[in-house]
């Protein structure tokens, strides 16, 4: 199977899912958009209002900041692709629970990494990077690149964070500048076969104990 059939039947499962109880009070389920061979995946929280409505990631205000970090390094939100660690909404905008976390992690998350296999994975807040670099903490690691098992890692703050915390603005839009160089180096690291030696964890990904 393709990646990008592959791709399309996650995503139709994700719409008829009802493994926890985030289907519930969910009006659209959001699997995430992108071309299958996208070279950066970004991954967010959860949907929130706008995306439960249109079915879309990152179309709120969030989005729009998202689109414009993009366009600073002269990138596309058609050019990358962009997900969730959880595919449904949270009633009220609460934290999603860790059994939410686990079930949507193993059975959507996992399967479109494999599919489209980015260069580079860029996490948005601390649930997604909680998935790669278990208890570290956002404020310390953000922008930095981290190899784990075999992958680019670069955790960052979510763009909401950055229009609910103004101080955090500048800080998100230099951490987004890097990203070109990271590619590149993510690029040939896969030439050489042998990535930096910049950090290697061999743990297990595990759910972020909250901070």
């Amino acid at each position: 199977m393709s990646a990008k059939d592959e791709l399309e039947q996650i995503a139709q499962q994700v719409a008829q899912c009802q493994l926890c109880e985030l289907h519930f009070s969910r009006k659209r389920a959001v699997p995430g958009e992108g071309p299958a061979n996208a070279e950066i995946m970004f991954i967010g929280e959860g949907p929130g209002f706008h995306e439960n409505e249109q079915g879309r990631p990152f179309v709120g205000a969030a989005g729009k900041f998202l689109d414009e970090l993009l366009g600073k390094i002269g990138m596309r939100r058609d050019q990358v692709y962009i997900t969730n660690v959880v595919k449904c909404r949270p009633p009220s905008n609460r934290d999603p629970k860790p059994e939410e976390v686990e079930i949507c992690t193993k059975h959507y998350l996992e399967r479109q990494i494999q599919a489209i296999n980015p260069k580079v994975i860029i996490t948005l807040g601390r649930y997604s990077m909680g998935l790669f670099l278990s208890n570290a903490k956002i404020s310390e690691v953000h922008g930095q690149s981290f190899w784990v098992k075999g992958r680019l890692i670069v955790p960052m703050y979510h763009p909401a964070a950055g229009l609910h915390q103004l101080s955090l603005k500048p800080v998100i839009e230099k951490d987004f500048l890097r990203l070109p160089e990271l590619l590149e180096k993510s690029r040939h690291s896969e030439q050489e076969s042998t990535p930096p030696s910049s950090f290697d964890s061999d743990q297990p990904a595990k759910q972020l104990s909250l901070f």
